[in-house]
This record gives structure tokens, sequence and C-alpha cells, in this order.
């Protein structure tokens, strides 16, 4: 009875129609203007940007409060059946969730469950959920369309918790996963009136204007900015120099950069003092890497998304189909980069058929994963050149509103 409670007051909270109540309060029924939707945007399409904001944020509470209080009320209560925790979490979430969706309050019409489901899964699942909120933000920044913004979002949030989550699938993380995947699915079937506007071409679009605009380059500037200064540092500049400094540290030591003690006995012979040094520099650059390729790929969602608000004219095809390429090469470079490091370390292995084969692949992949780094450095150069043309031709800084 306790659980049962605990739940049924998730729903409850979940149901509180605020876009609802909003409207009403300014004598309007949303269900009668704009989309008929009691959500945020149409709020903020009929009322103005500010309740439409307010409607926003006590439906994202709706969604995270019930999920962040649950586990104390079941302490508070001597809950014990209800383990393990995430069973907790993940109940009050979907309680909350279906509250928004189907609001016993208003016969069981509510809305789409995009806010809803963002504060749950900001309880839930903050890294990919703060990756899923920027990609709403960019989304609608470019295309000036929510719907766009939410259905990319909702794709980005169960990507980020596949790709950043070991073993998504295991016991301990199912149910939050398949509360990521279910959820969104049900979302995006609650958007099929925007599926069919966005598939005719007359889908609502918010507001254009300079300030947009300005965002749009800022943006678009600093994501290329980073995106080839980093992998300029990185692939030409820093990783030789370290491979050379730790060669020469092992053939002069004992010295200061040893803390003046021998690494290596007396009589070593070349070829073992060789491979010391190179898996000691891969041990070195083996941790950038993936810190490296997450700032890659932020900075590219990002330069893709504002160069698909200028995809026209020959200058905005080009910038839009680069970035895509650029893209690519790092969805590509990131996964191999970490069989590379794994072929690194097998070729010290103490098996020595296991070691045979790792060097010889390591050769040929290493190689390609240089010849990757380097080709997404020489587009991300390209792209940084061509946002020269954003500020000097004004008809390309006209946005198309479409990816």
């Amino acid at each position: 009875m306790i659980a049962t409670t605990i739940f049924l007051m998730a729903y409850l909270v979940g149901a509180i129609p605020f876009g609802y109540l909003v409207g009403r309060a300014r004598g309007v029924d949303l269900f009668a203007v704009g989309s008929g939707n009691i959500g945020a945007t149409n709020t903020g399409r009929v009322l103005g940007r500010p309740f439409g904001a307010l409607v926003f944020a006590f439906d994202f509470l709706k969604g995270a409060l019930p999920v962040a209080i649950i586990e104390p009320l079941a302490r508070f209560w001597n809950v014990e059946s209800l383990q393990p925790s995430d069973l907790l979490c993940v109940g009050a979430a979907t309680c909350a969730f279906l509250g928004h969706l189907f609001p016993i309050f208003l016969g069981f019409r509510g809305g789409k469950g995009v806010a809803t489901g963002a504060g749950a899964a900001v309880v839930l699942v903050p890294i990919p959920a703060a990756i899923a909120l920027g990609t709403w933000a960019l989304a609608v920044l470019a295309t000036r369309m929510v719907s766009v913004g939410s259905i990319a979002a909702l794709l980005a949030l169960v990507g980020a918790r596949l790709v950043f989550k070991l073993d998504p699938f295991a016991d301990k993380n199912w149910l939050v996963t398949a509360f990521c995947i279910a959820g969104s699915l049900v979302v995006i079937a609650k958007h099929r009136s925007n599926l069919s506007r966005l598939w005719h071409g007359n889908e609502n679009r918010v507001g254009d204007g300079s300030q947009r605009q300005l965002a749009l380059r800022m943006l678009h500037l600093l994501a290329v900015g980073f995106w080839f200064g980093s992998g300029t540092f990185f692939v030409f500049v820093a990783t030789v120099p370290i491979f050379d400094s730790f060669a020469d540290v092992v053939k002069k030591q004992p010295d200061s950069r040893t803390a003046n003690l021998r690494i290596v006995p007396d009589g070593t012979p070349e070829q073992q003092r060789d491979r010391l040094a190179s898996g000691l520099a891969g041990a070195a650059v083996g941790p950038v890497f993936p810190k490296f390729f997450a700032l890659s790929a932020i900075c590219a969602w990002v330069a893709l998304w504002t160069a698909s608000a200028w995809n026209r004219g020959a200058v905005g095809r080009w910038r839009f189909r680069l970035c895509a390429l650029a893209s690519t090469g790092v969805a590509v470079g990131w996964p191999l980069s970490i069989y590379v490091s794994e072929l690194r370390l097998l070729r010290y292995a103490n098996e020595p058929a296991v070691a045979q084969v790792a060097s010889e692949a390591f050769g040929s992949w290493h190689v390609a994963s240089l010849l990757l780094s380097m080709t997404v450095s020489i587009l991300t150069g390209v792209i940084l050149l061509l946002a020269a043309k954003m500020t000097s031709d004004e008809r390309d800084l006209q946005p198309a509103g479409s990816c």
C-alpha cells in the first residue's frame, strides 16, 4: 500500500496541468487555440514567451521532483521491497511522465511529455540529459522548429545513454536505459502531427531575428575554432614531441626527468629500450584520446547544426557538407583510436602469439588513425576559412530554417 501510494503521488504531481491552468488564468482555453496542446510551446505561442517559459519550468519540475525525493520518502516509510533504487526512481519517473501525458484532471488529455520527461531525465541520467538539452537548443536555434529540437534531443538522449554508459543493458542499468528508450518513443509518437507537418513542409516556426543569427554565427565560429585548434595541436604539435621526449628519457636516464633513478638496467638491448620508450609514450597519450574525441564530438555536433541553418547557396552547401564529412571522421576515428590503443598494449603481451598478431596489425591501423585525424584537421581548417564568408556575404546570412 505504501509503495502504491508513493507512485500514485508521483502520477498526481505529473498530472497537474500547469499549461491549462495558466491559460485559464489568462482567459484562454489552450485546447481550442494554436496547436491545441497544453504544453510550453503552444502556451508561449498563444500567451507569449514568458508564460511559455513559466509552463516549461513547472512541467520540468513535475518530472524532476518526484524522482529526486522518492528515495528519501521510501526510506522514511521503510519501504524495503522497492529495491534496487533504480526501481524507485524509474517508477517515479514513469508515473510522473504518464501523469503529464494522461492527466486524470483533464479526462486523460495531456501534453506531449517533453518538459516533464526532460526533468526526469536530468535526475536519472544527468550527462545524457545535458547533451539532449544542448541538442534541443541547437536544433531549435538552427531550424526555428521546436518539434525538430524535441525529436533531435530524444535521439541524442538515447544515443548518449548507449554510448557513454558502460554496458547499458546490464542488470543494474537496463531499467534506466529502458525508460530512456521507451519514453523517447512515446514522445515521438505524440509528435506524429508535427512529423506530418514536417513532411509536408508547413510546420510551425518560432520567430527569426538578428540576435538569433548572431548567436548562430558565434556558436559556429567557437565550435569550429576549438575543433580546428585542438585537432591541429594534438595531431601536428603535441604527439610527435611526446614520443620523442620519452625516447630521449630512456636513452639518457638516469637524470632529473626520472628523479635520478635508473629505469633501464645497463646492458639492455636497444630494441627493448625503444619498446619501453614507445610504451611509456603510449601510456601518456592514451588517456588524452577519450577527452580529445569527446571535445571533437561536441564541436562537430555544434558546427553541424549551426551550419545547417545556412544550408543554401554554394558556400552554405559546401560548409554543411564539409561539416558532415568531418563529423563522420570523428565518429569513425573515436572507436578506431580505442582499437589502436588496445593493439598498442597487446604488442607487449606475455603470450608471444598475441603480441605478434597485435604488432602486425598495429602499424597499419595506427597509420590509418593518423591519416584520418589529419584529414579531419584539414577539413576543419577549410570550414574555418569558409566561416569568414559568413560575415561578408549578406545573402549567406539568411538561414534556410531547415536541416
